[in-house]
């Protein structure tokens, strides 16, 4: 493909030039414009050398907004009848980067040549993927605002947004996005085993900052090494608890999942909770809370089972999600929350954190929380 041999021979900010030379003398495109999803999700932001020239486009509302939230190309008619512009979704594996804009000759936007599109867009988000670890250029243009230092910290720790797989599909969205703190999630996939962890660290600003990086790495470290889920969160446990002296700690939901039978292996060590929609119904997944990591020297973990079968929702919430306050003191609570996953439940997994949180904000009433807020859905199909 020749989209694709351009891409890679470009250098790592000159990518939408050289897909934007591809589709102009391959496909007589008018323009093209690349947008990145902001870290809120709330808006799509042009990919230029700042200052931006062109605004940003509402998730909502707007035509590459469409086809970024339905995961497939979008045709919007122009003003020009000679002409129309193709929205094309940008991701890898499930995880939602942004949108490509094209326009092109109105007899150029039949079925086979979207269909190509399609896939260079898909080329293109791979590319991008690459080239953020030699350029700042596609993180930029995320940014509606400024980050803080600690959310900058928080988001670099992240794997994604959303990923999918034959047996599952994954969506999480942290709040406020722009001042994340304490809050993070994190997974990981081998040909058998999905393994997923929510966090939810104590204290603000930098100081939390610090200490979810060490505790993420910490359990990172000991996955990688091969080290069982209770082993994991006792390795953590005593980084945090060698460098704090139980002063911080942090919260941490572990999840070991089994693609072939479903089974999940689970350490609860916190405040993460486990809501799973089956069958028309939510109800809350009890377990056996245990220490948080870090809060005392060599503390022992242990793991519990739960089982999870096609077809079922899984929505894991912070504190910040479940204890939000309404304006006159009343908390959002499980069955608020039960509503929020009942009404969502026709979304895709990776749309399902954004509703939540905004239903979230409403009833808070004020646009700034005081806590961090998480949610992660996963959507099992199973084998």
């Amino acid at each position: 493909m020749a989209a694709e041999r351009a891409l890679r021979s470009a250098a790592p900010h000159e990518l939408l030039d050289a897909v934007r030379r591809v589709l102009v003398d391959g496909y007589a495109a008018h323009s093209v414009e690349l947008f990145m999803a902001d870290y809120g999700l709330t808006v799509l932001q042009p990919v230029a050398v700042l200052p931006h020239t062109l605004g940003s486009v509402s998730v909502y509302n707007s035509p590459a907004g469409r086809a970024f939230g339905a995961q497939e190309a979008f045709v919007e008619t122009t003003a020009d009848a000679r002409t129309a512009r193709v929205h094309l979704p940008v991701s890898v594996r499930g995880d939602r980067l942004g949108v490509l804009s094209v326009t092109l000759p109105r007899d150029g936007c039949e079925g086979e040549r979207v269909a190509e599109l399609a896939d260079i867009a898909e080329v293109l988000g791979h590319e991008v993927i690459v080239a953020e670890r030699d350029t700042d250029l596609y993180l930029q243009a995320r940014r509606r605002d400024r980050l803080t230092l600690a959310a900058e910290m928080q988001w670099q720790l992240l794997p994604g947004r959303s990923c999918a797989r034959p047996e599952y599909e994954l969506g999480a969205q942290l709040e406020p996005a722009y001042d994340i703190f304490g809050d993070n999630f994190d997974w990981s996939a081998t040909a058998d085993r999905l393994l997923l962890y929510a966090t939810n660290g104590m204290g603000e600003g930098i100081e939390a900052a610090l200490l979810t990086n060490l505790a993420i790495n910490a359990l990172r470290n000991a996955r990688r090494a091969g080290i069982p889920l209770a082993d994991q969160a006792a390795l953590a446990d005593q980084a945090l608890y060698a460098h704090y002296a139980g002063r911080c700690y942090l919260s941490v939901l572990m999840l070991d999942f089994d693609l072939a039978t479903g089974l999940a292996r689970v350490v609860d060590a916190g405040s993460p909770q486990i809501l799973r929609l089956r069958s028309g119904a939510v109800e809350r997944i009890e377990l056996d809370a245990q220490l948080p990591l870090g809060m005392f020297e060599e503390t022992d973990y242990v793991t519990q089972e739960f089982g999870v079968e096609p077809g079922d929702r899984l929505v894991f919430v912070s504190d910040g999600v479940y204890g939000v306050a309404s304006p006159g003191g009343e908390a959002y609570g499980e069955a608020a929350l039960a509503r929020a996953i009942l009404a969502t439940r026709l979304l895709p997994a990776a749309e399902v954190p954004r509703a939540i949180l905004r239903e979230l904000a409403d009833h808070r009433g004020g646009p700034v929380p005081d806590d961090d807020a998480l949610v992660m859905c996963l959507d099992w199909r199973g084998r």
